[in-house]
């Protein structure tokens, strides 16, 4: 299965187990809930999974590598304790709490959430001495003297033996105890990821033109070389930066996250040419309409590699107000919540709406905190928490008329004409969507490849809960009736 797959299922997976009766109790017993096994190559994406599992899912997590933990820390330090036994005083060795085990408790305690998935990497490349406590961990859901806490998903992933020296293979006694689930790298899967998360263009339309380059791991004669999905998504973080203070793109770089010297060679290429593209053409002047002949001409002239540049380009600017729409409307809508918790208060208690506004704040605020303390919060939603905070904050600054009504109706005026600009920023992304499309009509035509990768790509944006995925589903639909009435 590709990734996206195993998410779904490990989404199942977790709300099956913390299914309840009506008294209470976990419709699959505790001792039943059968370990989540991944396997994978690495840099996948199979820790960036759990991570967007537990974001969705509003569970705590707890995260570690199997093969940097020691004895000690897996089952605790030996302490001697005294006992009596029918007179007799003896001494029997018990162990302090695992590190683990500690771990899981204290982001219980920290974050209030008596509920999560504890995941635990590389299973599979323990360290030797740890293995009888791995194989009564997975069996038994117990380290040392202390069992995982009820409520407790455990998911595990571990590598194959082609990608790690260090992988001990379970017996089947072992295996018959777990869920396993083996992930494949998928290109056209992590393009959909890539684009929501705007991952640079240049990494995009070059793994476009090449995926057969998208994971690639070989052994040459100076070692091993690989490319991973990590590596492309953490080289795209590097670029930009890197073009953000004006750095310059060196082949020095590339190498540092692609390992493999052809794709990296190439990939150099490739960025040359998406810097050249974006000197050329005025993307700008083409998402507002005014590009003029001498650029759709030039665009007629260019080549394959030049063309899907010019795609990418178009594509990352539409992409990113595609992104801020979305998270505008997010923030939005929780600020209509915080509004709406208000107005009963306003009514009937007459509190004064400045009061109201910083005891909204305060419950945000602490959310964040215990979802941070719970690490199940994306960059994405952390930012979302704040852009509403700091929306109130600008509310609180209205003066105080003693007239709480009064001052909440001045209030719902000013979010509504928020509203109405963010509508007003939303119908500017459509336009530039509406331009894009003509562009690559009088450019390259309706029937031709460009404009089918250009909608494809635009499919990736609909998964966002904003009007803009409206327009590219409408945008899509309208192109293939098109091509069925040319047909």
């Amino acid at each position: 299965m590709n990734i996206r797959e195993a998410k779904n299922e490990i989404i199942r997976t977790v709300e099956m187990y913390l299914d309840k009766n009506e008294f209470g109790e976990y419709t699959i017993p505790v001792s039943r809930q059968r370990p989540i096994f991944m396997t994978g190559a690495p840099g996948i994406g199979k820790t960036a999974v759990i991570q967007q599992v537990a974001s969705e899912l509003d569970l705590a997590l707890v995260s570690g590598s199997m093969r940097h933990h020691t004895r000690q820390s897996v089952q605790g330090r030996p302490v001697i304790k005294a006992r009596d036994h029918d007179g007799t005083q003896i001494y029997v060795s018990e162990f302090t709490i695992s590190e683990i085990i500690a771990a899981v408790y204290h982001v219980m305690q920290d974050s209030g959430k008596k509920e999560g998935i504890l995941f635990l990497d590389e299973i599979n490349c323990a360290p030797e001495a740890l293995e009888p406590m791995v194989y009564q961990f997975l069996q038994y859901k117990t380290l040392g003297n202390r069992q995982v806490p009820e409520g407790w998903v455990v998911v595990t992933a571990g590598s194959r033996p082609e990608y790690s020296r260090s992988v001990r293979e379970f017996d089947i006694s072992d295996m018959d105890r777990l869920k396993r689930m083996d992930i494949t790298e998928d290109f056209s899967v992590w393009k959909q990821y890539a684009y929501q998360q705007g991952i640079h263009s240049a990494v995009i339309t070059f793994l476009e033109l090449h995926p057969q380059w998208f994971y690639s791991i070989r052994s040459t004669e100076e070692g091993m070389q690989y490319v991973t999905a990590r590596g492309w998504e953490d080289l795209s973080t590097a670029i930009r930066l890197y073009e953000k203070k004006g750095f310059e793109i060196t082949g020095r770089l590339i190498g540092q996250y692609i390992t493999d010297e052809e794709i990296a060679e190439e990939f150099g290429i490739s960025y040359g040419l998406y810097r050249k593209c974006k000197a050329d053409y005025r993307i700008a002047d083409i998402l507002s309409g005014k590009a003029g002949k001498e650029i759709v001409q030039k665009s007629q002239q260019a080549k394959k590699k030049e063309r899907y540049s010019i795609l990418g380009l178009i594509l990352e600017m539409l992409g990113e107000g595609f992104r801020k729409s979305a998270s505008r409307e997010r923030s939005l809508q929780m600020v209509e919540k915080a509004l709406d918790s208000m107005k009963k208060s306003v009514k009937e208690d007459r509190i004064p709406v400045y009061l109201l506004l910083q005891e909204q704040m305060d419950w945000l605020r602490e959310e964040l905190r215990e979802r941070t303390a719970a690490n199940c919060i994306a960059a994405r939603e952390r930012e979302q928490y704040l852009a509403v905070m700091r929306t109130l904050a600008e509310y609180k600054k209205n003066p105080d008329t003693g007239a709480p009504q009064k001052d909440f109706d001045k209030i719902k005026k000013q979010f509504g004409r928020e509203v109405r600009q963010h509508e007003k920023q939303n119908a500017q992304v459509k336009s530039m969507l509406e331009a894009a499309l003509s562009f690559l009509e009088e450019a390259w035509g309706k029937d031709q490849q460009e404009m089918a990768f250009f909608l494809t790509a635009l499919t990736s944006f609909a998964d966002n809960p904003a009007s803009a995925s409206q327009w590219v589903c409408e945008a899509c639909f309208q192109y293939e009736q098109e091509q069925r009435l040319a047909v």
